[in-house]
């Protein structure tokens, strides 16, 4: 299987989750690793797929939180320094996937399965073929051991459980 290296100036991994039951808190892992092994990435469905997120890493543009999300309330990045998905099967979905494997968080495991979308391949100009993907998820944060919370004086939470999670990525040959 050849080896395949994630262009990081083009790619990304993103998360959002909804802040006071009204609005969207957005953020991303500026930081992160993946593996990819495929001996055509046009065909997924006998790839293996591995992404380290440095939870360290986490940016939502907002220092406070941050470093709340980093703390014992959330992701406890001292204990647990990074968040691993490891595939454990690829299908084809149409022209798409479904990529389905284990995501792990503050030492929980859990199957998750991630849409995949082929966005087509090019050549570069220094003559390096690439590929893109956008991949995306939903995952309950509580199954997760991310559970802290706090009440609204006028109802609901503050932060909602389910946190899509989005990934982009620009795929290129290992040398």
């Amino acid at each position: 299987m050849a080896k395949w290296i994630v262009d990081q100036s083009h790619s990304s991994v993103g998360f959002e989750v909804k802040h006071m039951m009204v609005s969207k808190v957005k953020g991303q892992f500026d930081s992160y690793t993946a593996d990819v092994e495929a001996e055509d990435l046009t065909d997924l469905t006998s790839a293996k797929v591995a992404f380290k997120f440095d939870v360290a890493s986490i940016n939502t543009r907002n220092d406070d939180r941050d470093n709340h999300l980093k703390s014992a309330d959330f992701f406890d990045v001292e204990n647990n320094p990074s968040i691993e998905f490891i595939s454990t099967s690829i299908t084809r979905d149409g022209d798409d996937y479904k990529v389905t494997g284990d995501l792990t968080i503050k030492d929980v495991t859990k199957p998750v399965t991630f849409d995949v979308e082929f966005g087509g391949k090019g050549t570069n100009p220094w003559g390096v073929e690439v590929y893109g993907f956008e991949a995306a998820a939903k995952i309950n944060r509580e199954e997760f051991g991310l559970t802290w919370n706090a009440a609204l004086e006028t109802g609901g939470v503050l932060v909602g459980k389910d946190i899509k999670i989005k990934v982009e990525l620009e795929l290129n040959p290992a040398e």
